[in-house]
């Protein structure tokens, strides 16, 4: 079935972009896959075939482990975008097994309870320093003053990435993560190119210098791994530091900026988190379900599926609705309202199978430090001006948020 043309979901509509809940509502009640012909895409709403298809093997981030372009029916990037496509198909999140299983077992040694354990007293004593610096001006922008520089400077120093250098990476991200919205504008992509270019020749020489004076950091792990017979190109070691720099802060800024948001505007569920802070661990829980960070994955088709009769073919892309998948009242009571104390909660903003979001646990940290902060030195935090969306769609978050102090 296509998606009918009196829908409101369109992704390029700033005001479906908005508020995206209730158009998912319609498409989960349509049916449970549809064509959308503008993206050329098989849209899957409801949370019990995301959460399949994320598990299907049938389904991959990529296919040239098994097929050319051609073989594919799908036309290569151009040229000219070559430098983010290198940079993007050598990581992780972008791979399948066997390469998926090798780079993720050595990254996963950094990425162990134990390891992310430890760094909890460190996470936390940064949240509360920036949330000082925010309560001594009396309010500024959240996003810019703590949801940003926290999980920048963890994944940073996880990195090896010395503390001058570190205002480069955010820039570098928001370039390179334009890319993955939908029929992204060329010149989104030349800023996505050119971020890739710059990107990739620092972290050549950061690497360079690792082989000469090896750290603690993950880069010299990933040194010592590959000398030490774990296969582990350069350029793997390049592009996986790219997407945990990406991935480990683009979710956990907007989820910070998106979750206060919703906080302001439901006051009765605020007032609730101020009264009792033991709510905070799962007031993260659902304020990662309830305004998505990342409302769309997308999945080759391998080999054809069936979704409830239909059979997408081999060749065909899946979108997996995540925002949509976390608004099922399937599985969700009541899922457009906001319940800090929501105890029945398996939303997947962090994904699942073999792609799981590997740093999940140390995204959890964070945002609970950071609310940990301001609900303790900030408790009469307050909205100072209406926030403007971003206007990006897939990667779901603000441009800032204004907060005061008083």
């Amino acid at each position: 079935m296509a998606v009918p043309s009196d829908l409101a979901f369109d992704p390029w509509d700033p005001a479906f972009v908005a508020d995206p809940y209730p158009a998912y509502a319609e498409l989960r009640a349509r049916g449970r896959v549809l064509y959308y012909e503008p993206s050329d895409q098989w849209l899957v709403p409801r949370h019990a075939d995301v959460s399949a298809l994320l598990r299907d093997r049938r389904l991959g981030r990529t296919y040239q482990h098994r097929f050319t372009h051609e073989e594919f029916g799908r036309t290569a990037p151009p040229p000219e975008h070559e430098p983010f496509h290198v940079l993007n198909d050598h990581g992780m999140l972008d791979l399948e097994p066997p390469d998926h299983t090798r780079i993720r077992r050595l990254v996963s040694k950094a990425f162990t309870p134990r390891t992310v354990e430890r760094l909890k007293p460190y996470v936390h004593r940064l949240a509360g320093e920036l949330v000082a610096g925010l309560v001594e001006a009396g309010g500024g922008d959240l996003l810019a003053d703590v949801a940003e520089p926290l999980p920048v400077a963890v994944i940073a120093e996880m990195l090896g990435i010395p503390g001058a250098d570190r205002d480069r990476l955010r820039p570098w991200s928001a370039d390179i993560c334009g890319m993955y919205e939908l029929s992204p504008s060329e010149e989104a992509a030349a800023r996505a190119v050119r971020a890739s270019v710059e990107f990739t020749e620092y972290l050549r020489e950061l690497i360079a210098a690792r082989r000469k004076e090896p750290g603690e950091d993950l880069i010299s792990g990933l040194i010592a791994a590959h000398d030490e017979g774990d296969r582990l190109t350069e350029q793997e070691m390049i592009s996986t530091a790219v997407l945990l720099l990406n991935a480990g802060h683009e979710a956990t800024v907007n989820a910070t900026v998106n979750g206060w948001w919703a906080l302001f505007r439901n006051p009765d569920q605020l007032a609730a988190l101020r009264a009792d802070h033991s709510l905070v661990p799962s007031a993260v829980e659902e304020l990662m379900r309830y305004d998505t960070p990342l409302q769309l994955f997308e999945r080759w088709v391998l080999d054809e599926v069936e979704i409830d009769g239909t059979v997408i073919p081999r060749g065909a892309e899946i979108a997996m609705l995540f925002g949509s998948a976390n608004h099922d009242p399937e599985v969700f009571a009541d899922p457009g309202r906001l319940d800090l104390a929501r105890r029945d909660n398996p939303h997947i903003s962090f994904s699942a199978g073999i792609h799981y979001c590997i740093g999940a646990p140390l995204a959890r940290i964070e945002l609970a430090a950071s609310m940990t902060a301001l609900l303790e030195q900030a408790p009469t935090l307050s909205l100072a001006a209406e926030p403007e969306r971003k206007p990006n769609f897939v990667i779901r978050g603000l441009r800032g948020l204004n907060v005061e102090i008083r």
